[in-house]
């Protein structure tokens, strides 16, 4: 009888440890009581890193229980204990790390010269080879409309060749939805995912700053970063009167580690303002342009955890003037420095998502790291439904 009571306690124990729980965060601001986007949470027992979006929201599915860590670069880590989500949606508040002071940081090395040191170290310092989990959504519009979707699991193996960052794709598990203007070329159809990982890794979107003819164009500032004082803040700006396609940037690093943390590069409207409409064949004029990565620093290992990007353009193809806009996120949920095992037919060699057959073994999307947001899971369940 005894033997039969220590087995029922056993798989009672074992049902309990497996059973998948589905948790929704809700991540505010102590103070405002405003949604905290892009925030990294990291469950501590599988090591999944998962990201809150601009509703300051994530769901989540795991097996058994975990304790979460919640870090953001402008709010004070949190660690969660799992016994303390018991609601249906849990609210969390995290505080802000927000000094009052706008510290000017005063340095006879010029703020070009500190990027340049910040780029070199930080491509050194990233884990390569490792490889990274990321999940991929991309939205594209045209004239307006929302006219395709697609997400998927990506496996990037990263290693170096002579030197160079270079990466190897994996999918897993992809899908893709929506009717393509067939006068559209695949070309305009979303980011190259056989380059972006390798664009992230030597920081190419910051490359116009290391042109030494650019500091005659741009008016630098260091700050000490308003929210970490562990961090400064390099902000670039075109000067006034520019007619040229110049980016605004920001650059928070860490002072110490001279690693960069966080990249903004942003077109200003008072920039778009000062170009000259180009009505050319061919030509495309920027309506919006918007660069966004985050990388991670976690004991010894430094990758890149999320990347935003987004393109707005009015293309004259010939026959018609057509407004194009492409929206992508992708975030890393899980990194390794292990290699992963793989067989040449498996490797990923298009350029976009659009390209390749739907996939789709498991409801991954809701364990992907990144929730929609309402308005966007709207437009998702829309376009599958006129697919």
């Amino acid at each position: 009888m005894k033997k039969c009571l220590v087995l029922l306690q056993f798989f009672l124990s074992f049902t309990v440890f497996s059973q998948t729980n589905e948790r929704t965060l809700i991540l505010l601001d102590i103070d405002s009581n405003l949604p905290i986007e892009d925030a990294v949470i990291l469950v501590l027992k599988t090591k999944q890193v998962l990201m809150s979006n601009n509703e300051g929201k994530l769901v989540f599915e795991l097996k058994g229980g975990s304790n979460l860590k919640i870090t953001h670069s402008s709010y004070l880590p949190l660690t969660i204990k799992w016994a303390s989500l018991n609601q249906s949606e849990n609210i969390i508040y995290l505080k802000s790390k927000s000094n009052t002071l706008d510290d000017i940081v005063v340095t006879k090395q010029h703020p070009q010269e500190i990027i340049k040191e910040l780029v070199n170290n930080s491509i050194k310092k990233l884990n390569v080879p490792a490889r990274l989990k990321a999940y991929s959504r991309e939205f594209f519009k045209l004239n307006g409309n929302y006219a395709y979707f697609n997400d998927g699991l990506i496996n990037f193996q990263l290693y170096k060749d002579q030197k160079k960052v270079k990466s190897i794709l994996l999918v897993e598990q992809n899908r893709s939805f929506g009717l393509v203007d067939d006068e559209i070329s695949s070309d305009l159809l979303g980011y190259n995912l056989n380059v972006t990982m390798e664009k992230y890794y030597i920081f190419t979107v910051l490359r116009p700053l290391l042109d030494e003819k650019i500091r005659k164009k741009y008016n630098f500032i260091i700050k000490v970063y308003t929210f970490n004082q562990e961090y400064n803040e390099i902000t670039a700006i075109p000067l006034e009167g520019t007619t040229e396609l110049l980016d605004d940037f920001k650059i928070v690093y860490d002072v110490k580690r001279k690693l960069i943390i966080e990249i903004n590069a942003e077109v200003s409207s008072i920039t778009l303002a000062g170009l000259k409409e180009d009505n050319s064949k061919g030509f495309k004029n920027i309506i919006r342009s918007v660069f966004k990565t985050n990388y991670r620093v976690d004991a010894e290992n430094y990758y890149l955890i999320s990347s935003k990007e987004e393109i707005n353009y009015e293309i004259n193809t010939g026959n018609e003037t057509k407004n194009i806009e492409v929206l992508n996120n992708l975030v890393t949920t899980n990194f390794n420095i292990q290699n992963y095992t793989y067989k040449e037919s498996d490797v990923f060699k298009d350029k976009t998502l659009f390209n390749i057959k739907n996939s789709i073994l498991t409801d991954y999307w809701n364990v992907s790291g990144l929730t929609p947001t309402t308005k966007e899971l709207e437009i998702i369940n829309k376009i599958i439904k006129s697919f």
